[in-house]
């Protein structure tokens, strides 16, 4: 690495054994996850493949500003842990080794063709995600960070807590509904959610055949209907934003591109904030057996023409 120090390969213990799985209906004291050297990233590393659904409200250049997208998405999200410790150097206190995972995520659209005959490509990602011990400068308990970058031409980083708890994830719903700059409660409804109303500037019907009106109103109820019924032992929450949340003091932010950040007339898009929160779960099957499941809900601010248009994506997958 740069100044911050060289990689030190030495031997990492981080995953956890099926012995420690079978046993986390108690996971308050979640001794083989969060004292691995991965601390709240150890159920990672490995290949998660399932579905999800993605809303974007595209800057138009046209007869008016926006065009809602909306895909029924498949995705592949591949981890593979930095076998080692990452030294960061420290003035303001001792030095500290992160740990950590890096990783590609793969979504494509789940029914619309692309011009070589195959699946569309929607997105696709590498990055990483950072594991950091408690510090005393700032004073922070452990955090978690991801840092992502994307090709539309923004790159991001966000911090935040990871955390155990019994049972499974509380999902609250997440709203599309695009605001003024700065001012989140000063909403502007636009027609084009409204599925019951066509519109030349949605997506078509015919390449969303199972999108509903409630998961436009909500795209965290595919979250939330996709694990009805299920055993769900035990969740890890991460949850980052490029924002500060205090605590921890965290840091990150975005950068952008100059296309998307337009000049004084105002951007094309520049994507202000990123919020994801990942949940990965334990679950117990009806014939017993344990599977490993990753849900998340990620919401991007696009900044055009005065609003902030709210981007949602949310998937459901197992790992493989």
């Amino acid at each position: 690495m740069d100044v911050l120090g060289d990689f030190q390969l030495t031997s990492v213990s981080g995953r956890i054994t099926e012995h420690a799985l079978r046993g986390a209906v108690d996971f308050a004291a979640a001794p083989a996850q969060m004292r691995s050297l991965l601390g709240p990233l150890a159920l990672l590393p490995g290949t998660w493949k399932g579905r999800g659904f993605n809303q974007i409200w595209r800057p138009f250049h046209g007869s008016q500003d926006r065009f809602l997208e909306l895909n029924e998405t498949i995705e592949t999200l591949e981890f593979e842990e930095i076998p080692g410790d990452i030294p960061n150097r420290g003035l303001l206190q001792a030095d500290v080794n992160l740990h950590g995972v890096r990783y590609l995520q793969q979504i494509q659209d789940a029914h619309v063709l692309g011009p070589n005959g195959k699946l569309a490509g929607i997105h696709i990602e590498p990055g990483l995600w950072l594991s950091t011990p408690e510090t005393t400068d700032p004073q922070d308990p452990p955090t978690v960070a991801r840092l992502a970058n994307i090709p539309h031409g923004t790159s991001l980083v966000a911090q935040g807590t990871g955390a155990p708890r019994n049972g499974g994830p509380e999902i609250q719903p997440v709203n599309i509904t695009p605001f003024v700059i700065g001012d989140p409660n000063n909403k502007i409804p636009f027609p084009e959610t409204d599925l019951s109303a066509p519109s030349q500037f949605r997506t078509p019907p015919g390449d969303i055949p199972n999108v509903t009106q409630a998961m436009v109103d909500n795209p965290n109820s595919v979250l939330t209907n996709a694990i009805a019924g299920h055993n769900i032992i035990s969740t890890t929450i991460l949850r980052v934003s490029t924002t500060p949340l205090n605590p921890p003091t965290s840091g990150g932010g975005t950068s952008n591109i100059a296309f998307l950040k337009g000049t004084g007339d105002g951007p094309n898009a520049d994507v202000v904030q990123v919020e994801a929160i990942f949940w990965l779960e334990i679950v117990r099957e009806p014939n017993g057996a344990i599977k490993h499941q990753l849900q998340y809900t990620q919401t991007v601010l696009l900044n055009f023409n005065g609003l902030s248009w709210p981007h949602v994506t949310v998937a459901t997958l197992e790992k493989h």
